[in-house]
């Protein structure tokens, strides 16, 4: 009904319109020497430009628009308005004439960007725009916004800044982290999303590897006010025998709860002593000790006396070891690895002294630099793999 009402008013503009301008371009056009070709002339020129116009419409809507027909209509359109303003003894009489031309081409360039938003939407082609506020307020930011938006084919503005929070958040605790140096003293696996990030891909694939190797534990965020709401009303329903389904998963992965470490001190803050009792094992009975052998006094030859004496005992025989197998790359590649430092990679006397205190192995330099190459360039390809692929 709507879109009705729009088209007609758009031929009733468009009518009105040819019929003003009619007779004035008809008048100069036999006043110019057209003859009786100044009668066609009008209907030509408002034909053209509806032809134009509509045609321009229809390759939008196909999604193969073609910028001259537009440019063309608008030239016809400013044409027919300087015809009609030609006709016009004062500037008011230019001017009257000049507002139903205008009127007709704010119409059709209203009902065109329709068209080409309904066609991008329908082909999923459809990229929004940044709000203009933004632009204001963070100019610098934003062009960076906008720019990895056009860059990567980021077609939701609410996702695009969904991700800028993300980095931002996310620079934030390694700030917190590290201080004011963060960029320099946090590991390359902690530095690598964020570098990731300037290609389009997403911290939530990889900001975990980097929140683990900067030692930082997950953090859950609070829950919505929308997800309080919808929590506090079934609160009432809570006492009903039914299975509840599992909590929603957050957006994003990265902010999960913390793991459950397991206990490894001497206290157990939880622990039961009825349950420790029921678990501990029934003790063997010892066997009897052997009573003390009686000592019997011995004269010596300086008057006194010593308890007499069974001799050395002999020494237990110890059993033969086998000796230590030397360790392998892959040892030698472990042991690099705890090597590595807040900074970067271990330098070669660090990772001397880590293996010489490991397995007791000094390396000559030529085979410590060989080493230290070789390992640092499958390191290398092993973050890119984790993060990368």
């Amino acid at each position: 009904m709507l879109i009705g009402v729009v088209i007609t008013g758009a031929v009733v503009i468009a009518g009105i319109g040819f019929a003003g301008s009619y007779a004035a371009v008809r008048a100069l056009a036999i006043k110019k020497g057209f003859g009786d070709f100044a009668y066609f002339f009008p209907i030509g020129i408002d034909a053209g430009i509806c032809v134009l116009l509509a045609l321009d419409l229809l390759l939008t809507w196909i999604r193969m628009p073609f910028p001259l027909l537009r440019q063309t209509a608008w030239l016809l359109t400013v044409a027919t308005v300087a015809f009609n303003a030609a006709a016009a003894t004062d500037p008011l009489g230019m001017g009257m004439h000049a507002v139903i031309p205008v009127l007709f081409v704010v119409t059709v360039e209203a009902a065109r960007h329709a068209v080409g938003r309904i066609a991008d939407i329908t082909a999923d082609k459809h990229m929004e725009g940044v709000r203009l506020t933004r632009w204001l307020l963070s100019p610098l930011p934003t062009f960076l916004l906008w720019r990895r938006m056009k860059l990567w084919e980021l077609r939701s503005y609410d996702a695009v800044i969904e991700l800028e929070q993300e980095r931002l958040v996310y620079q934030a605790r390694l700030r917190s982290r590290f201080g004011r140096g963060w960029r320099r003293k946090a590991p390359v696996e902690s530095l690598m999303p964020l570098r990731l990030a300037r290609y389009g891909v997403p911290l939530t694939r990889t900001a975990p590897a980097g929140l683990a190797a900067a030692g930082i534990e997950p953090q859950l965020l609070p829950a919505a006010p929308q997800q309080a709401a919808a929590s506090a009303a079934l609160e009432p329903q809570a006492h009903a025998p039914q299975a509840q389904e599992p909590a929603e998963e957050l957006h994003s992965p990265w902010f999960a709860a913390p793991q459950q470490v397991t206990y490894q001190g001497d206290y157990d803050p939880t622990f039961v002593p009825e349950q420790g009792q029921e678990q501990l094992p029934v003790p063997a009975p010892r066997a009897p000790e052997p009573e003390p052998a009686p000592q019997v006094p011995v004269p010596t030859g300086a008057g006194g006396t010593r308890p007499l004496g069974k001799g050395v005992p002999k020494a237990d025989p110890q059993p033969d070891r086998e000796p230590a197998a030397a360790p392998t790359v892959d040892d030698l590649y472990l042991v690099f690895r705890r090597s590595l430092e807040g900074e970067g990679m271990p330098t070669p006397d660090a990772f001397a002294a880590n293996l010489e205190a490991q397995y007791g192995l000094r390396l000559p330099h030529r085979d410590l630099t060989r080493y230290m190459d070789q390992f640092t360039n499958r390191l290398n390809a092993e973050l890119m793999d984790e993060h990368i692929a």
